[in-house]
């Protein structure tokens, strides 16, 4: 094999390898694009609103997202939040990490719940408004409102074992729920 033959079929490898893995997608709504990274070198794809959705205090809403996919078995695609919109908003994705399995094949919707206050004087907002404020938020058709990430995972195998073996098995760290302290 001559040296471009090698450099060739190196190319090809590489580009198979740093391609990613396949997920099929369909869109399921009119006017929804394919989510797509923001910026090279990011775990996250960002996705949007598939309609306008409006959320009042204290409710959770699921937002369409126009979507479905053909997740690979063995892998889940995890729901996560923006930074910016929690930041600022009070809007919550309810259920993070979200998992979607493999086997799920309808559209995607993703949770979002409004953790602003009651209050005499609401006021409404769109995502889009920084300041972190109680109040009714309008999520509007094409707006970005969580992120997605293919992440592999591995099948458990439980092996029940008698009482008292577990402490002897790998490395009992000793204590829990905060006995590290703060400093």
């Amino acid at each position: 094999m001559t040296n471009e033959e090698k450099r060739e079929i190196l190319e090809l490898l590489k580009k198979e390898l740093i391609g990613g893995k396949k997920v099929y997608v369909e869109i399921c709504r009119d006017g929804v694009d394919l989510p797509k990274y923001a910026n090279q070198g990011d775990a996250g794809m960002d996705v949007r609103a598939a309609e306008d959705i409006t959320i009042f205090p204290n409710e959770t809403k699921i937002i369409p997202t126009g979507l479905k996919m053909a997740i690979p078995e063995d892998y889940e695609l995890q729901v996560r939040p923006r930074s910016g919109l929690s930041l600022n908003t009070p809007l919550r994705i309810a259920n993070s990490p979200g998992t979607i399995d493999s086997g799920y094949r309808d559209e995607i919707g993703i949770i979002i719940s409004n953790t602003s206050n009651n209050c005499d004087d609401l006021q409404t907002y769109t995502i889009g408004e920084k300041g972190n404020k109680n109040g009714i938020y309008i999520i509007q058709k094409g707006d970005r409102i969580a992120q997605i990430v293919l992440s592999r995972y591995e099948k458990i195998k439980f092996e029940q074992v008698d009482k008292g073996v577990i402490k002897t098995l790998g490395i009992n760290r000793g204590g829990g729920f905060g006995h590290t302290g703060t400093r």
